[in-house]
């Protein structure tokens, strides 16, 4: 594996869907506290953190299980999104959550890879751990190859 550490600075290296999150990341992803750490382009591995607050909690001080899983689902989008071209997408067909363990406000730690890429159809899976390297939860991916755009240098 050669992760590159990931800085705002070197955007224009990254492939398009890391360069687009540096710039605007998504709402969701912002929400949850979104920071891309680290990218292995050739072994279609990312690793992030997420700073998790007390509101993407459930009235418990549990880390509420959508937000876990959407956080699960960033990483996979990420790991994917490292080998599509300008204006490919990946929406999500199926996805399964396994929690381990509950997860608290703070910082998590991410990591999401491909483990299949076909021409309109990848498989994927992540895992989520603690500030203390607990695993929270895991999840794994079906995921469609979609172009939404014709390529940015035909016009």
């Amino acid at each position: 594996m050669a992760f590159v550490t990931v800085t705002p600075e070197q955007a224009e290296s990254y492939p398009p869907n890391v360069q687009s999150i540096l710039k605007r990341p998504s709402g969701p992803s912002a929400f949850l506290g979104l920071e891309i750490q680290e990218v292995d382009v050739e072994g279609a591995r990312v690793r992030a953190v997420f700073n998790a607050t007390e509101q993407v909690c459930n009235k418990w001080g549990g880390i509420h299980g959508g937000m876990v899983a959407a956080m699960l689902d960033d990483l996979m989008s990420l790991a994917v999104g490292l080998s599509l071209e300008w204006g490919e997408i990946t929406p999500t067909l199926e996805m399964k959550t396994s929690f381990i363990a509950a997860g608290r406000p703070g910082r998590l730690q991410g990591e999401g890879w491909v483990i299949k890429r076909g021409r309109s159809v990848a498989f994927i899976e992540a895992n989520l751990h603690d500030g203390a390297g607990a695993l929270i939860a895991t999840a794994s991916s079906t995921a469609r190859i979609v172009q939404t755009k014709p390529d940015k240098k035909q016009g």
